[in-house]
């Protein structure tokens, strides 16, 4: 694709990234084909092949207006057009860059800024959105059915085990997650320390960076590596922790892309290029001690009945962190039978803050998802990510489920 960037952008780190995803871009319209919003809308524009073409008039010089911005609004960033894409265009980052420069030609006013402003400020905040969640469980019941439907129940965590192997990683808490799904992270510890690895969360560490960052406060996403980066740096210092390891397969991808983000940060780069290095969604640690693990699990499947599971593949699993087959794998191996899921390759509608903001199609994603994972009768849904496992329990007739406590359940039942 030519480009002709303005002078605004085109000497900028920002403008030079642009336009080499810009001209990778031959108009195929592979993507087309796999994006969720193109599906549902018809729209040219409500597809990657349109935004692209809205982002490249915007960075030549063309005006934003807002039905630019609320097309590139309409866009889940899930990804799936970059799996599709034959030239290797690398949309994700593209959209950040476009977004950011529609932000500032058009800025948001009234309830939708208000809104967008509550969410970067208050869901990061791990403590605050604890509490609220707590407050929120127990006025539940008086809630309206829409609101009700963001309050999950109650989980416990279970046994964390204390340390005791000379392996060490640290496992990132995140944001939502200690609230909403405390069991994720311990069923982690659980699974790690039969495999010979202790797992440990650094307290200072928080939000991942991607809920500010997406929702166009960019500088304070980098904040959030900053403080995530120096919570850890002692024990990666020290050559203590072998790996990062992230749970939610969202917060993975905004992990391993700090190098990329902090770059330009002469104090930062370095260290954000180190700790990006040594992220790992846990699938990865997992496979990597999958022979261990086997061996464990030979007493636990000889002779039980097979579970019937459906697996949601996250669009940051997918196609952020591109791991593909892995956790079906591992699943399959824990003696669990994987029920065939059309479609796999679509988001669920979660997206991060888009169930809140674009409510609408994310449910009729979410409703099309569902239909999905539960034609198959499986007994449970798995999944790899926090807000997926939400979103997708608001209306599930199954229950929906981390796929490590999955094999934390099989590990741990009595033989």
């Amino acid at each position: 694709m030519q480009t002709n960037l303005a002078d605004f952008i085109k000497d900028t780190p920002e403008g030079h990234e642009a336009e080499a995803i810009l001209r990778k871009c031959v108009h195929c319209g592979f993507c087309t084909a796999t994006c969720p919003t193109y599906q549902l809308l018809g729209d040219e524009l409500d597809g990657p092949r349109g935004r692209i073409y809205l982002i490249k008039e915007v960075l030549e010089g063309r005006p934003a207006t807002e039905k630019t911005r609320l097309h590139l609004d309409r866009c889940l960033t899930c990804r799936s057009c970059e799996t599709t894409c034959p030239s290797g265009v690398e949309y994700g980052r593209l959209a950040d860059i476009g977004r950011h420069v529609v932000e500032q030609q058009v800025p948001r006013t009234g309830a939708d800024r208000l809104k967008r402003i509550a969410l970067r400020e208050f869901v990061p905040r791990s403590g605050l959105f604890g509490t609220a969640m707590g407050v929120g469980r127990l006025l539940r019941p008086l809630l309206p059915r829409a609101l009700a439907e963001q309050v999950p129940h109650s989980s416990q965590a279970g046994r964390w085990p204390v340390r005791r192997h000379a392996r060490k990683m640290i496992v990132l808490a995140g944001c939502v997650q200690p609230a909403m799904r405390p069991s994720i992270n311990a069923a982690t510890a659980r699974v790690l320390d039969l495999l010979g690895i202790s797992l440990v969360e650094q307290p200072a560490a928080g939000c991942c960076g991607a809920l500010k960052f997406h929702l166009q406060d960019q500088e304070g996403g980098r904040d959030d590596a900053r403080r995530n980066i120096d919570a850890w740096w002692p024990g990666i210092a020290a050559g203590e922790v072998e790996a990062i390891v992230v749970t939610a397969s969202g917060c993975g991808v905004q992990v391993k892309d700090y190098g990329h983000l902090l770059k330009g940060d002469p104090d930062y780069a370095a260290k954000a290029a180190r700790v990006a290095a040594l992220s790992r969604d846990v699938a990865e640690v997992v496979l990597a001690e999958a022979p261990a693990l086997q061996a464990i699990l030979a007493t636990k499947v000889a002779g039980r009945p097979t579970r019937k599971i459906a697996f949601h593949a996250p669009c940051s699993l997918q196609h952020g962190l591109k791991i593909r087959g892995v956790v079906e794998g591992l699943l399959t191996a824990a003696g669990f039978e994987l029920v065939p899921v059309r479609d796999m390759h679509l988001c669920c509608g979660s997206a991060g803050t888009y169930s809140l903001l674009q409510p609408a199609l994310s449910r009729q994603l979410r409703d099309n998802k569902l239909a999905a994972l539960q034609e198959g009768r499986g007994e449970r849904i798995a999944s790899a990510n926090i807000g997926c496992i939400e979103h997708l329990c608001t209306t599930a007739v199954i229950p929906v489920q981390h796929w490590i406590e999955l094999i934390d359940e099989k590990i741990t039942e009595s033989p």
